[in-house]
């Protein structure tokens, strides 16, 4: 059997989830020291990759804007913010964030760079291991939860716990909506929200957050 035959009987499905793995292993062991790093990282790795795999194959990521993919950002967005803004008052997600040494100053060339980080993710995430693979149906939005919840790893444990989760949420939404726009608000905007009201005073005491979830067995 030929090297072309054998490469004709591996499946889309199954190229694209052998591509993601590696990709994840590679952006693992890929160490950058800054923000600007970090995004040249993520779009070799998130974007141009995987987007040269589906032109290639024919495929689509999710990058689309339509009415429906609208709506599901809109539903998305209301639902997770909530979860932000609880978030910034808890003392070791003001610890951590921002990432990089953001400041006032830096703000917007700061978000700027990272909301391009975002994209990159929620083009792998969510356009290449969702998306991308919705012939398998929703159970596409259960493949990536491991992963992103192995790449949290370091940030505030409230975050990881929350990180599997929110990726099948996520995924479920993009996958419905046929588009990777209502994780890339949600995350994106959401993402700048938090680090925007972390250089700020708390909206709500962090000893009333802390209260609200003492019931969790990690620290706040």
């Amino acid at each position: 059997m030929s090297l072309r035959t054998a490469l004709s009987r591996i499946s889309w499905v199954q190229r694209a989830l052998a591509v993601g793995f590696v990709l994840a292993v590679v952006w693992s062991l890929w160490h950058t020291r800054s923000l600007t790093d970090r995004m040249v990282k993520d779009v070799i790795l998130y974007v141009l990759i995987p987007g040269v795999l589906a032109i290639t194959h024919r495929k689509e990521l999710g990058w689309r804007v339509d009415r429906g993919a609208v709506k599901y950002t809109l539903a998305l967005a209301l639902f997770v913010l909530p979860f932000y803004v609880v978030g910034s008052s808890l003392p070791s997600v003001r610890a951590f964030y921002p990432m990089w040494g953001g400041t006032l100053d830096t703000f917007l060339p700061h978000a700027a760079k990272q909301f391009v980080v975002v994209v990159a993710a929620e083009t792998y995430y969510r356009g290449l291991l969702c998306v991308g693979v919705r012939d398998i149906g929703r159970k596409a939005a259960f493949i990536s939860p491991v992963i992103y919840a192995f790449h949290h790893l370091g940030k505030p444990p409230i975050e990881l716990l929350l990180s599997g989760p929110t990726d099948v949420l996520f995924g479920l939404t993009d996958y419905e909506a046929d588009s990777i726009l209502p994780s890339v608000v949600a995350h994106g905007l959401g993402l700048a929200l938090l680090d925007w009201l972390v250089l700020h005073d708390p909206l709500i005491p962090p000893e009333t957050v802390v209260g609200w979830l003492r019931w969790l067995p990690l620290p706040l």
